[in-house]
């Protein structure tokens, strides 16, 4: 008997990619397997003229998808890690984390080939404030304008003439084929990832065993490693979309090494730490940062004014 399994997942271009992609390699794996996506909206979607960081976070592109896998509507739901809070909430969980695409932000231009050709006072459009201080630091000049709506849109934006460019995620504009329109790939050093950037989740009810094991081939460990390191650190942090996080892990054989930044808008102030260990203490090695972090201020500075 054929079974179906449905994914929850948010109608944006970049999300159906996300949960077609789901969709394929399930049914690759399994072929008696048929995959049929549920097609959301949620308030993330619809609230599109002030900034996340207002209006209650990256927890609203989610939300509406756990309430229809908590109805029966949906069995799983797919997500940009980049968008899961730190606190799953009760009766849910992290099923399976894909290999992760390119996790750095990317430079969009139609006039200019990075960061350091923007003329003095040139508009620049990004709502992250993860990107916001980042930017500052390199170009305290530039003038930082809102910029919302889905990968199409904002590049819509641009080409409209708002902006004398955009910081995007490589990762969506790799998957919906634009990367022709990466003109600088961000090196980390100059712009530190969000937590998770280029990796999807899949999100399943608690003990869900069967989902589970139909889901566990799609895992790739190695992201798996880095992201939860990423996501300890925030969580310790308590840090949502009001605040400027940053967090990557990177694997060199079975050593992690984690980097972690917290800054003020305002203010301008960074700070940076950097810790390593074993790949096996991914979690502790994430909680590791945050108290550096702390030590160093994190937590004066990530007050939101």
């Amino acid at each position: 008997m054929n079974k179906t399994l449905k994914i929850a997942t948010r109608k944006s271009p970049l999300a159906l990619w996300q949960a077609e992609h789901v969709k394929a390699r399930l049914e690759a794996i399994h072929p008696d397997l048929k995959v049929e996506l549920v097609k959301m909206t949620t308030k993330g979607d619809q609230i599109l003229n002030s900034p996340l960081s207002k209006i209650g976070g990256k927890g609203l592109f989610i939300k509406e998808l756990e309430i229809g896998m908590m109805e029966g509507v949906a069995d799983i739901a797919v997500h940009s890690m980049k968008d899961v809070p730190y606190e799953i909430p009760p009766g849910f969980e992290l099923g399976a984390i894909l290999k992760r695409e390119n996790p750095f932000d990317a430079f969009v231009s139609n006039h200019y080939d990075g960061i350091n050709d923007l003329p003095q006072g040139a508009k620049v459009g990004t709502c992250s404030m993860r990107r916001i201080v980042q930017l500052k630091a390199q170009r305290p000049d530039l003038e930082i304008l809102d910029l919302r709506g889905n990968v199409n849109t904002r590049l819509q934006k641009l080409d409209d003439g708002e902006f004398d460019a955009i910081i995007l995620a490589c990762a969506g504009l790799i998957r919906l084929k634009f990367e022709t329109r990466i003109k600088q790939e961000i090196p980390a050093i100059d712009s530190l990832p969000a937590v998770g950037q280029g990796a999807v989740g899949i999100e399943i009810r608690e003990n869900d065993q069967t989902i589970l094991d139909l889901i566990s081939p799609l895992i790739d460990q190695e992201t798996t490693y880095r992201v939860n390191a990423e996501r300890a650190m925030n969580a310790r942090l308590e840090g949502g979309c009001s605040v400027p996080i940053a967090g990557f892990a990177t694997l060199d054989g079975d050593q992690l090494n984690v980097t972690g930044l917290v800054g003020n808008v305002k203010s301008g102030v960074i700070l940076k730490h950097q810790v390593s260990g074993h790949v096996s203490e991914a979690q502790a090695l994430g909680e590791e940062l945050a108290d550096q972090l702390i030590v160093m201020g994190a937590k004066d500075i990530l007050k939101v004014d």
